[in-house]
């Protein structure tokens, strides 16, 4: 089985006017149109699985996961049933649905499936699995909006759910359904006279809006604290599934954004964007959060950079002379050197030492050594070896090493090359008894399928604390 990921996200709007009344209005036709090019996008894709984090499914008893196999009923919605109702009859995967709840469960969140003949499916769900899987031929899972859940919680729930895209290979598209905007005119309107509630919004839709389009999900983020601090309208509710949906793309800000259609459905702003994981190339992220990966039960909600306490910020980096880093828990970090035939990207960590992250030489390609650190924040998927005083921690190395060959394959695409043109791997592990095992079944998964030669070292320890390194050699010819 190879492994899963995250194909394609999109953003889409809820309410029930693009799949009942398109034609009352311009905009509304747009957003239709839009929803029907994301359709036929995923479809293209081969995507086997459908993600919804719905805005309009709340939750206060941690989050809910829709897990009956088919849910069938007739929607009316409660502000605008004068539009008619929709039906729907759902494809919902059961299987994925208690392994995701199983995986959140494991990451200290609470979590339940909700299997029960009759429970209505949200407003925002029905309308974006109808438009997004007309032929409801992609099985799909949906999970609630908890409506106390701060950043670390919402970014824990999508790495559970990762963990399972992966665990199972699948084609996985996630799809956050919300209003950007959500300031709604409280009076009914001439639906052709409808229009973005306020100036204010608008500025702040397009500004969201403008970051999507250049890739930068994790900015997004981050730019829901400063929004929450001036609109009119609190609620923490619309920003969470920025948290989520930045999370299930790695907080990364070198994503491929493309706006489909930007239009009002009665005062709020609503879009349809498509996020495509393809790195754009973009700058490294200034990246200001922990990047947790369990949940202990703290919730801060909306804190502010400025208002939480200084050990929980991630501000371990103070510039040092020439070009370097200093990280608290670790070696200094370098900007890569550039020399005739280096290949260096913003989308792979920064190096511990003045060296570049490739070079060419003729039709080889040879990589510096390779680890899991994440490009930005530093972090170690499936946490450290030891701790900041030398104290050994539990670690999980098949994600020590996914995350290895995702670096291993920033860099080899950064230079124009592919996977397939990887010729020679060397490992270095740090604990050969207990890590091979682990470490051989992502090979399998992963280069293993490539059949580039192998050799696998034992050594006594790696400059960071990690698990696992690999030296890369690549033949860029035909």
């Amino acid at each position: 089985m190879s492994e899963g990921g995250i194909v394609a996200s999109f953003v889409v709007p809820v309410h029930p006017h693009t799949v009942l009344a398109p034609d009352k209005n311009p905009g509304w036709r747009k957003l239709r149109d839009a929803y029907d090019d994301a359709a036929a996008t995923i479809k293209d894709l081969n995507a086997d699985l459908i993600i919804i984090y719905s805005t309009t499914w709340p939750s206060i008893i941690g989050h809910q996961i829709q897990a009956d196999p088919n849910p069938e009923w007739v929607l009316v919605d409660h502000d605008f049933h004068d539009l008619g109702s929709i039906s729907y009859s759902f494809n919902i995967d059961a299987e994925f649905a208690h392994a995701w709840n199983d995986a959140s469960e494991k990451r200290g969140l609470q979590s339940r499936c909700v299997n029960y003949k009759g429970f209505p499916i949200d407003v925002g769900s029905v309308v974006a699995l109808t438009l997004l899987n007309p032929d409801n031929k992609i099985p799909a899972v949906i999970v609630s909006s908890n409506m106390y859940a701060n950043r670390s919680e919402t970014t824990v729930l999508a790495k559970s759910c990762l963990d399972v895209v992966k665990a199972q290979g699948r084609r996985a598209v996630a799809v956050t359904a919300m209003s950007l905007s959500n300031r709604m005119f409280t009076d009914f309107i001439d639906a052709k006279q409808d229009k973005i509630h306020s100036l204010k919004d608008d500025e702040w839709n397009r500004k969201i809006l403008e970051f999507l389009e250049q890739g930068r999900m994790e900015d997004v983020g981050q730019l829901s604290r400063t929004i929450h601090q001036q609109i009119r309208v609190q609620k923490v509710v619309a920003f969470k599934p920025m948290w989520w949906l930045s999370a299930m793309n790695g907080n990364r800000n070198d994503l491929t954004g493309k706006v489909l259609a930007y239009e009002a459905i009665h005062g709020a702003g609503c879009a349809v964007v498509h996020i495509d994981p393809t790195p754009s190339g973009a700058g490294e992220k200034e990246y200001d959060e922990d990047d947790v990966e369990y949940f202990h039960g703290e919730r801060g909600v909306l804190d502010s950079a400025e208002e939480a306490p200084a050990d929980t910020q991630h501000e371990h980096e103070q510039p040092s002379d020439g070009g370097q880093k200093m990280e608290q828990n670790g070696p200094a970090l370098w900007d890569p050197t550039e020399a005739e035939g280096s290949v260096n990207t913003d989308a792979a960590p920064k190096p511990v030492g003045a060296y570049p992250h490739a070079r060419k030489v003729g039709d080889m390609l040879f990589l510096s050594g390779v680890g899991p650190r994440q490009p930005g924040t530093n972090a170690i998927p499936g946490g450290p070896i030891h701790d900041e005083n030398g104290e050994p921690l539990d670690y999980d190395i098949k994600a020590q090493t996914h995350a290895v060959v995702d670096n291993v394959k920033r860099i080899v695409e950064e230079a124009g090359a592919t996977m397939e043109q990887v010729v020679d791997v060397t490992t270095f592990l740090v604990d050969m008894k207990r890590d091979f095992s682990g470490y051989n079944e992502v090979w399998a998964q992963t280069l293993g399928k490539v059949g580039p030669t192998r050799t696998t070292l034992a050594i006594d320890a790696l400059p960071t604390p990690i698990a696992v390194e690999m030296k890369v050699i690549v033949h860029l010819g035909e």
